[in-house]
């Protein structure tokens, strides 16, 4: 296992996309474990999805004197460069993305702005602030596209995207990697899978289906029912983040005299892809339980089969045992647990109980 190399203790950590789903749960993770740090959030506030969900996680973050909130975009370059000035952060987690697969295909423009410009200027900014200990961004298991063999391991060439969202994800992956190379800048990315838990982003599958239930709506299930999806639980996806972010690829020099990239990539996923039709069922048991729907309700009346939308794949399965190998660490929130914690949210949150 490998030792860790940055002490959060007292340091500045820059998290973009910190009113996010995942950004929200890091920094809340941040401030509470790891004494005398601080935390600068960026988050662009956008509408893609309802930013009352944002601004209440920011109001829980907002309790904390050690976390500030800068509103603007990573492609922004003057206002990312006027951050680094500003604040030196030792370590820099990018979270900040213009999310969604089925998204990328109507808008395609907004990928390119926050995924590729955006990224690229995080980068330039790591570049000409040597106080940038370690760079650890996000990127996403829809790299893996169309490859056939499973588990997905990160040493597989991921040469086949199947959308716009997962080009960019790759091309961030790539990006890196020649900063690494030329900058020696360390840098470690992190795909994740299919990440779920209270509070999550509503164009996610669980959360989408819970709120047309709610309205007596019909929910689609994708490829008949015949896809699978490695659902990671949020505490698992910010443990493991904030493992990695404590320890930076070490430094090196090649033959060539020039630096061995300082690079690293791991997938952090739940490594036990669950059947979709497995899935609506046990959410729909736990949104009974949690009151968020009755007892007698009929599912088979709002369930529909349907063919695969473009830019889906049939399953995904991540191999984390590098992630396991190097920091001991390996999400395993069974399914149901943290269904069961999202229903519990979502009675409480809309108060349907």
């Amino acid at each position: 296992m490998l030792q860790n190399n940055i002490a959060l203790k007292n340091k500045t950590v820059l998290v973009t996309g910190a009113a996010g789903f995942i950004g929200s749960n890091l920094v809340l993770k941040l401030l509470k474990e790891f004494e005398g740090v601080r935390v600068i959030g960026l988050d662009n506030m956008n509408n893609y999805y309802d930013p009352k969900l944002k601004e209440e996680r920011l109001a829980n973050l907002s309790e904390f004197s050690n976390f500030s909130f800068v509103k603007g975009s990573l492609e922004d370059k003057e206002l990312i460069d006027s951050l680094f000035a500003k604040y030196q952060p030792a370590v820099v987690v990018n979270l900040a993305a213009q999310a969604g697969v089925r998204y990328s295909i109507t808008n395609p423009s907004a990928y390119v702005e926050s995924n590729i410009i955006g990224f690229f200027n995080i980068l330039e900014a790591c570049r000409n602030n040597p106080c940038v200990e370690h760079l650890v961004y996000a990127s996403s298991s829809s790299v893996y596209g169309s490859n056939k063999k499973i588990p997905y391991c990160t040493d597989d060439k991921v040469d086949n995207p199947v959308s716009l969202y997962a080009a960019t994800k790759k091309s961030n992956e790539l990006m890196a990697h020649t900063y690494s190379k030329l900058y020696n800048i360390p840098t470690t990315g992190l795909r994740f899978f299919t990440v779920y838990g209270p509070a999550g982003r509503p164009d996610m599958a669980y959360f989408s289906f819970t709120n047309k239930l709610c309205k007596g709506e019909t929910i689609e299930i994708f490829n008949y029912g015949n896809c699978k999806r490695d659902f990671t639980y949020i505490d698992d996806i910010v443990e493991g983040i904030t493992r990695v972010m404590q320890h930076a690829p070490e430094k090196g020099v090649g033959e060539d005299l020039l630096p061995i990239p300082p690079y690293k990539l791991y997938n952090i996923g739940n490594n036990q892809p669950e059947n979709l039709l497995d899935f609506v069922q046990i959410l729909q048991e736990e949104l009974v339980a949690a009151g968020v729907l009755p007892k007698d309700y009929d599912f088979e009346v709002h369930k529909k089969l349907v063919p695969m939308q473009p830019g889906d794949v049939p399953i995904t399965y991540a191999d984390t045992t590098p992630l396991e190998r190097d920091f001991g660490f390996k999400p395993s929130t069974p399914l149901r647990k943290g269904l069961k914690a999202f229903a519990e949210w979502y009675a409480e949150y809309y108060n349907v109980c």
